[in-house]
């Protein structure tokens, strides 16, 4: 018998369990979080939200679009108008959007004149005017954003604070999402739980960068502990899923934190007890989010990971793939019917404005 190198080990399984895939939500679900990625149109989109029963989807980046370019997704600005017009106001009631405002420009520095932060609340309140329902800020503050002096930006810069008081006056939640997994800031080698994936997006590194992932979040606490009247709706478990205590201390910490688990249910599948008692203890601030290309596939793992107790089952990776570089297996959390109502749309309805109807 020939020797089997173990690089080259890849058993295939032979578990035999039920698999319970619900083909809509138990309950009506708002996507509190995804993108335009590419241009589907609105049909397309409402096709498949009918299919597996999202009655609302929100698009967190209404002004630009994200086309796909090299195998993964680009940004682009564009007025938030657009989408207003074509799906929002042929569809009432069904899309939603919040605005990047003047966050939504890469490549050169965020301060380039004075009146940054006064151009930054005016645009966002034109955006307001139009139908925004937040203010969306990517991780790039604190990771690429610099100022006149090339000084990286902090995400605790005082000079930015003004934006963050104006959105809790306009009783806007602001979607921050600060760092990224933890083994994006790891080597990228065959310890890294990311490997396969940063060999292919080698850009989704940022081992070495200026700030830690851990000041990174520090930073995030302060900034949001210094805006006790604004709303901070904290994207994929704060950033911080492999760690859930920590989590919880920070939502202990500031009431008026809210985060969703979009694109992060591999992490909270491969610890299904320390998940479930996390929802349940926090069912109150928790949001569903998808943040991925839409599909029926891929709406119904995230049903399956909430509503099942199934075992050992595939996920899809950040960018809607299902097979390609599954980490581990997923064990569904098995939540309340409370619970689920909750997270699938009466949070979103409380938090995100508009979305009462």
């Amino acid at each position: 018998m020939d020797e089997v190198l173990l690089k080259d080990y890849r058993p295939a399984s032979l578990l035999n369990v039920p698999a319970r895939v619900p083909e809509r939500g138990r309950f009506p679900v708002i996507d509190a979080h995804n993108h335009l990625f590419g241009e589907v149109p609105a049909e397309k989109l409402i096709e498949i939200m009918d299919a597996v029963g999202v009655s609302v989807w929100v698009n967190v980046t209404g002004n630009v679009t994200m086309p796909l370019e090299n195998n993964t997704y680009t940004i682009a600005r564009r007025d938030f108008a657009h989408f207003a017009e074509h799906y929002m106001k042929r569809y009432p009631g069904r899309f939603a959007a919040m605005t990047m405002a003047d966050f939504a420009q890469w490549g050169d520095p965020i301060l380039l004149e004075n009146d940054f932060v006064e151009r930054c609340i005016a645009h966002l309140e034109e955006d307001v005017a139009l139908g925004a329902c937040g203010l969306k800020v990517t991780k790039e503050l604190g990771l690429f954003f610099k100022d006149r002096e090339g000084a990286m930006l902090p995400v605790d810069d005082e000079r930015l604070f003004p934006i963050w008081r104006r959105a809790g006056e306009l009783d806007l939640p602001v979607l921050i999402h600060v760092s990224d997994p933890a083994a994006f800031f790891l080597p990228i080698d065959a310890t890294n739980e990311h490997y396969l994936t940063l060999r292919e997006f080698p850009a989704w590194s940022f081992y070495g960068s200026h700030f830690s992932k851990a000041e990174l979040l520090e930073q995030r606490n302060r900034m949001i502990a210094r805006h006790p009247k604004t709303r901070f709706l904290l994207p994929h478990v704060a950033n911080h899923p492999e760690d859930l205590a920590s989590v919880a201390r920070l939502l202990d910490a500031h009431p008026n934190v809210v985060v969703d688990f979009s694109a992060r249910i591999d992490e909270l599948g491969r610890q299904p007890y320390t998940a479930h008692d996390f929802f349940v203890a926090y069912q109150d601030r928790i949001l569903f989010g998808l943040d991925m290309p839409v599909s029926p596939e891929a709406y119904r793992c995230y049903y399956r990971l909430l509503e099942t107790r199934d075992e050992y089952f595939d996920y899809p990776d950040y960018i809607g793939r299902f097979g390609v570089y599954t980490r581990w297996k997923l064990y569904g959390l098995d939540l309340p019917d409370g619970v689920l109502k909750k997270v699938y749309y009466e949070n979103a309805r409380r938090v995100i404005p508009g979305l009462e109807a």
